[in-house]
């Protein structure tokens, strides 16, 4: 269950990154208070996550002053859900392509060549999952096994800035799943692209793993493209 201060932050958030309020623009903490009907030290908490995102910093005589894109935290899990909802979401899914395509390919590689046994292991165990899953529906489960899989991919490849990305990954999944842009089954060619990795991986053949990677989202580029958001893939 949500708390008051997160309820008002997603009110705001959201405001902001669709554009309803400008850089430049202030709000006061009176004003947070006022609208919400809150007390002053929810109001602080909501500042306190909002400048934690980027979004505002506090100016004397001014509140919380909007600030432009480039300060705020782009890989932020809110922040990428409420660009993704925003007039600006196109923008934002051809932006996390691109991310996609930079990282996750060479995470794959690197999986194959230093992954332990145990995550190899469970690579194959979550792979096979996603298949069984798959074959039922994109439904909760499935995504849930599939946000594990590329997360365990981030981890195992040993790049600790690639596992940072773990949570930007998960926030596109569940994004897509939540405003219903998953297709009803996954498509087969996805499936075998997982299977393949998670093989590949366990066998340490990193070429491979990164050729199958590649192809995911490289067809995820040409469903968006292709302007189909209803079979776009993010998985």
């Amino acid at each position: 269950m949500k708390s008051r201060f997160e309820d008002i932050v997603e009110t705001l958030g959201p405001r902001i990154a669709n554009g309803e309020l400008n850089p430049g623009d202030a709000i006061t903490l009176a004003d947070i208070e006022a609208e919400f009907d809150c007390s002053r030290t929810v109001a602080r908490e909501v500042q306190r996550s909002l400048e934690e995102c980027g979004l505002v910093i506090p100016q004397r005589r001014r509140g919380l002053v909007v600030q432009p894109l480039d300060e705020w935290d782009v890989l932020n899990p809110r922040v990428i859900r409420w660009r993704l909802s925003s007039p600006q979401g196109e923008r934002q899914m051809r932006s996390l392509i691109d991310l996609r395509e930079a990282i996750e390919p060479m995470a794959a590689e690197l999986a194959a060549q230093f992954a332990s046994r145990d995550q190899r292991d469970e690579l194959l165990q979550v792979g096979a999952e996603l298949t069984r899953l798959g074959s039922i529906s994109s439904g909760p489960e499935f995504m849930a096994a599939d946000i594990r899989f590329h997360q365990l991919i981030l981890t195992a490849s040993g790049n600790e800035m690639f596992e940072s990305l773990g949570s930007t990954i998960e926030a596109v999944l569940k994004w897509r799943s939540e405003n219903m842009l998953m297709p009803p089954h996954p498509e087969p060619r996805a499936m075998r692209d997982h299977e393949a990795i998670a093989r590949a991986i366990y066998d340490g053949d990193a070429a491979t793993a990164r050729d199958a990677m590649r192809d995911i989202v490289a067809e995820v580029r040409t469903a968006f493209n292709s302007r189909t958001p209803n079979v776009l893939r993010f998985d």
